[in-house]
This record gives C-alpha cells, sequence and structure tokens, in this order.
C-alpha cells in the first residue's frame, strides 16, 4: 500500500519516515471550567485531514497511528499514586468502530484502566463545524455509566470550545467522580 502522507510504499497507512516527520507530538495545555487541565498533542491545523478520516472505514487505520503515537506514549510515561480510570467521550461505534474508543484503549497501562461505554450522549447531534452559540443551545445531555475509580482521565479527539468536557466533567461531579484531566489528539484552538 501507499503512504496517505508521502505516498511511497509502506506496510502501513503511514510510513514510520512521515510519522516520525509528521506525527511527533507535542503538549499544548489549557484549562477549561472547574480548572480542569485538557492537554492536547498536536494543533488541529498539522493533523485536520488526518482527522477527517474518523467519517470513513480508513479512520480506524490513521486513528490507531494517531493513538499509538501520542495517547500510548503519554500512557507509558504517566505515573500516579493509584489507578485511574479513563473513558472516552460518546464511545458510539458508527461505521464499524468508535474512533473516541481507539483513544482510549490506547492509555492501557500500569497506571491507567480504560473503560468503554461509560460517557454517553442522549442528544446525537453533530458538532462538528458548527457554532459555540449552536453547542450551547444543544447540550450532549450525557449519562454516565457505572465507572470503577473515582478519579477519571476524560478523552476525545479534538477540543474547540471546551463545553463538550465541561459538560461531561458536570455530569461526573453529579455522580461523585472526579475528573483529573482530559486529553486530546488536537487543540482546535491553537493557530
Amino acid at each position: 500500500m501507499r503512504c496517505l502522507m508521502c505516498e511511497s510504499f509502506c506496510l502501513s497507512h503511514i510510513c514510520r519516515k512521515c510519522q516520525s516527520a509528521f506525527l511527533t507530538p507535542s503538549l499544548y495545555r489549557r484549562k477549561i471550567l472547574h480548572n480542569i487541565e485538557v492537554i492536547s498533542f498536536y494543533k488541529y491545523d498539522d493533523i485536520k485531514p488526518l482527522l477527517h478520516t474518523k467519517h470513513t472505514d480508513l479512520g480506524y487505520y490513521v486513528y490507531t497511528i494517531l493513538a499509538q503515537n501520542s495517547l500510548a506514549i503519554f500512557a507509558k510515561e504517566f505515573a500516579y499514586e493509584t489507578k485511574a480510570t479513563s473513558i472516552a467521550v460518546d464511545d458510539v461505534v458508527k461505521g464499524g468502530y468508535s474512533h473516541t474508543a481507539i483513544l482510549n484503549k490506547a492509555l492501557k497501562s500500569s497506571c491507567i484502566k480504560p473503560e468503554f461505554g461509560k460517557l454517553r450522549a442522549k442528544n446525537k447531534i453533530s458538532y462538528s463545524g458548527k457554532s459555540r452559540e449552536f453547542r450551547m443551545q444543544n447540550p450532549r445531555d450525557f449519562t454516565l455509566g457505572k465507572v470503577s475509580a473515582n478519579e477519571v482521565i476524560l478523552v476525545d479527539d479534538i477540543i474547540t470550545t471546551g463545553l463538550t468536557f465541561s459538560e461531561a466533567i458536570g455530569v461526573l461531579k453529579q455522580n461523585g467522580k472526579e475528573a483529573l484531566f482530559c486529553l486530546t489528539l488536537a487543540d482546535a484552538s491553537l493557530k
């Protein structure tokens, strides 16, 4: 097959050379509601075409590569006194896979236990390309399933306004859980 980025022949959807050159993560941090930190690994504009593959079959492979180059490395280096639980935002399977579940799965480590199907939106409306006002008028209306730990790491692919994470953090608090921090592949506010 051909690398999606340089079109050279390789055994992966993105060759090792391009992964090294273009997908080496950096840490970007910002605070949202309740002073919770959001850590992102890429600037949205730097990987935008790759992120948009989530709407296709190819997205499974691309998101797996992105997760291995960022979240899996983070999880390996993350140290904490107890085992935290990670849950993905609305990890519903669409088109054969869930892009947020792929990201969450990459966090499995000695200090992080991923759990699946725990934070689901009752409102299935898409926020993609929508304004902050639209997002505020159409909350996700999350429900939280049983989560084993009290300390939770929230995971999503992109942060734009921070409203999704803020709403998720509120649901965690209502259920006696604490958000340690949030992780995303990309921050859309970075230029």
